[in-house]
């Protein structure tokens, strides 16, 4: 009689075990989709919302795009020339492309509105001394890296080609685009030749170039580990283009 009473003890314990661990595992499982959702909202927020009032923004000055469409169209009403004529035109449109918000319209066509609007952000933020261009390559952007991480890879990858600039005038260059369903994103800065060995320990924890922050040595570290994580591959190099040297960070993910 005691080891039937054990038995059902027994059974009765585990019955509840069991109805205990499926109500953690479901609990565990909405928290992970709350969560997921509140790090998707805060994505939002701080990336997607601001490129729709850029949209905005262009929709509105839809106006200024007719007046520099007349112009052009005008100017053979004062140029009798047509070597002038198409000469100005060229000079005309050269001046309109070189304006900071063109740089920006190639995010507009991008799947990836998060990450489109990510790159805004932070093109709009570069300091004033850098120019950076910006190419887009394909307008849909397929990975399967969760935005939080590509957010942070890319991140690192920007703030350390404009903390590379320094004080001078710089430039960085950046194309991004889709292959394979694969996010391929590059970006380079002007920047004097770096050794070989010397790039080789860009992605060492700790490593760095500037011994001025403790926290310092980290990102590019980081960066690398989300990359292996992901089974995507990062790679830095020296490249000439048009005989001065930039220094080059090729993601693919």
């Amino acid at each position: 009689m005691n080891n039937i009473t054990i038995f059902k003890s027994l059974a009765i314990l585990l019955i509840v075990l069991i109805v205990l661990l499926a109500i953690y595992l479901l609990w565990k499982q909405k928290l992970m989709i709350y969560l997921k959702q509140e790090d998707e909202l805060r994505l939002y927020k701080l990336y997607v919302k601001p490129l729709e009032e850029f949209i905005k923004e262009i929709r509105a000055r839809q106006h200024e795009f007719d007046n520099h469409l007349n112009a052009l169209l005008s100017m053979h009403l004062t140029i009798d020339n047509y070597e002038e004529l198409v000469k100005s035109q060229a000079e005309y449109i050269r001046e309109l492309i070189s304006l900071p918000e063109h740089n920006y319209q190639g995010l507009l066509k991008i799947s990836n509105k998060v990450l489109a609007g990510f790159l805004y952000s932070k093109i709009i933020a570069s300091p004033p001394n850098v120019q950076v261009e910006l190419i887009v390559g394909s307008k849909d952007i397929f990975t399967n890296v969760p935005e939080m991480d590509a957010v942070e890879v890319l991140g690192t990858l920007i703030d350390n080609a404009f903390e590379a600039c320094g004080k001078e005038e710089g430039n960085v260059k950046i194309y991004l685009t889709s292959e394979d369903d694969r996010l391929i994103f590059i970006i380079k800065n002007r920047h004097e030749k770096i050794p070989i060995n010397e790039l080789s320990r860009f992605f060492e924890r700790g490593y760095s170039t500037k011994n001025t922050k403790e926290s310092q040595g980290y990102g590019l570290y980081n960066a690398n580990r989300i990359m292996k994580h992901w089974g995507g591959d990062i790679y830095v190099e020296n490249e000439i283009i048009l005989g001065e040297n930039y220094v080059s960070f090729h993601v693919e993910f």
